[in-house]
């Protein structure tokens, strides 16, 4: 990963606050087609209104993401006048009706068959065509955003590109030599910031009003590690452009505790990020279970679709760190957490630009975005860091301390090196100690039936585990990590013939589960994790 410029923290000392984050005062696109004035792609929830709403609240499909995902077959005026007409007849089948006016989403990889005889990197190899979405694949006019570039998608009911999940998915391109591919993929996500202003959580119309934790700079940063081409430089526009869209609303902030879209204060002044949602609606794929939760509860529905939302951009939806009762998803508070995981991914993107400014010569730029990495890693290494708990941990905006929630988001300061030594030493024996499982690290100390808790174990925190613990010089704790999350992967593969999207890492004779839907096969960014170990471990 390129390397943050050791000189930021130098150069920063001493200077004047150079004022509030940079704002774009472009507005963020409504869930439609906002691209080009050609329909491209639609929103099912605005284009079929109450039919939609039919649909979502029937039990006609077993996943609420189905139906969104299924292209109409006809324009949505005449689909709406057929329904309207039709509804009230006896005879009325909403199934069939379904079935003759959208097509079917396909499932990757789901039927895919492997060979035995294959181990699991000779597998991993042979899913990236099984998983990959070409140009030919976007043509019908549906929720998909087209995109210039060919793509890999996750895998399973995952029929698009995610945002976050490309970075770990380009690890294992990467190892396979697959870097014209894995450029093409971050062209993808320079096409999204240039044409809607920001990326999206995924290339669907129901996903353009939240985006995703910010992998755009790391990915930028795998592929400059891998060529002797500037590609920061060739990027730095988006890259710019990124950080702008995070940093909307922060010169509205004037005290401890205020928040605007995703910009937050905290004790002590220090300017923050925090995830958000500008829609304050049922998420399209998750329409009934997000109805059905606000009808049970006494909270607004306004506030309580903004904090689910706002988890699902967050990419852990769902967890108890962002639940006032580890037990109630009712009580989701996402919106009043500033995430640390988020704020070492942000503190990479500043000290980024502050790098590639310094290289093109513009040096109140460059002094610019050191000072913001200097202030965000001081917030971080300060407001985040649970003395008690001997580790990071999210920072509550309310009560002005950290949650008390321990999680692997805890490692990100590490994976950026932002941690201190004594920080990153004493993480590593809490990680050690209480996180370190049979089958890897788990996501978090509570069993409370969300997925992105114990007793699962995620791809991508395992990297970030184990590279975090290998910047900070503990070898041979990251080589355990890497050796039963291994493990975990080549059990599962030997049993099933799958490489999954999680894992139970506690016990690695069961498969992993909770969460709104059942554990996918393919896996993006499982293969992309896995082939990454193999190569840095071949003796595992």
């Amino acid at each position: 990963m390129y390397a943050i410029p050791s000189r930021i923290s130098l150069l920063v000392a001493g200077l004047a606050l150079l004022g509030s984050a940079c704002q774009s005062d472009t507005p963020l696109p409504a869930e439609a087609d906002t691209v080009t004035a050609t329909p491209r792609f639609i929103n099912p929830a605005d284009a079929f209104g109450q039919f939609f709403i039919d649909v979502q609240l029937s039990d006609l499909f077993e996943d609420s993401k189905t139906f969104v995902d299924m292209a109409p077959k006809r324009s949505a005026a005449e689909i709406l006048a057929d329904y309207e007409r039709l509804k009230e007849q006896a005879d009325f089948d909403l199934a069939q009706f379904v079935a003759d006016n959208f097509s079917d989403a396909k499932m990757y990889a789901k039927d895919f068959q492997s060979d035995p005889s294959f181990n699991l990197d000779k597998h991993i190899e042979r899913l990236w065509p099984i998983l990959t979405r070409d140009e030919e694949q976007q043509q019908q006019v549906g929720s998909l955003i087209p995109l210039p570039h060919d793509y890999v998608v996750p895998g399973g009911r995952f029929r698009e590109v995610y945002y976050w999940d490309s970075y770990f998915t380009m690890l294992g391109l990467l190892v396979d030599g697959q870097f014209d591919y894995a450029q093409r993929m971050v062209d993808n996500f320079a096409y999204l910031i240039d044409t809607i202003g920001f990326i999206p959580n995924g290339n669907r119309s129901y996903y353009l009003s939240r985006s995703q934790p910010p992998f755009f700079a790391p990915m930028v940063g795998l592929l400059d590690d891998a060529t002797e081409a500037d590609l920061v430089a060739k990027y730095l526009p988006q890259l710019e452009a990124e950080y702008n869209f995070w940093m909307r609303g922060a010169d509205e902030l004037n005290k401890a505790g205020e928040a605007k879209l995703r910009t937050a204060r905290t004790a002590g002044d220090f300017l923050v990020n925090r995830y958000f949602d500008e829609r304050p609606r049922p998420r399209p794929e998750g329409y009934k279970e997000d109805s059905l939760l606000v009808a049970e509860s006494t909270r607004s529905g306004a506030e309580l679709y903004t904090d689910l939302r706002a988890a699902a951009e967050s990419g852990w939806d769902f967890s108890s760190r962002w639940f006032s009762d580890p037990a109630d998803i009712g009580t989701i508070r996402t919106t009043r957490i500033a995430p640390v995981d988020l704020n070492s991914l942000l503190y990479y993107l500043e000290s980024m630009l502050s790098g590639a400014y310094a290289k093109a010569g513009d040096s109140a730029k460059e002094q610019q975005y050191a000072q913001r990495a200097y202030e965000r890693r001081r917030a971080v290494i300060s407001a985040f860091w649970d003395a008690e708990l001997k580790w990071f941990v999210d920072y509550d905006l309310d009560t002005e301390r950290t949650t008390g929630e321990a999680t692997l988001a805890g490692m990100f300061p590490l994976f950026f090196e932002l941690a201190t030594e004594e920080q990153a030493a004493e993480a590593a024996k809490r990680l050690e100690a209480d996180f370190l499982k049979p089958g890897g690290v788990v996501t978090s100390l509570r069993n409370t039936g969300q997925q992105w808790d114990a007793p699962n174990g995620w791809p991508p925190l395992q990297w970030v585990t184990i590279k975090g613990l290998r910047n900070y010089g503990f070898d041979k704790l990251a080589r355990e990590v890497a050796e039963r999350w291994l493990k975990s992967g080549r059990t599962v593969y030997a049993r099933t013939g799958k490489v999954v999207e999680k894992y139970n890492v506690v016990d690695t004779s069961l498969i992993a589960g909770g969460g709104e839907y059942p554990n996918q096969d393919g896996f993006g960014w499982s293969n992309g994790v896995f082939a990454r170990i193999i190569e840095d471990y071949p003796g595992i």
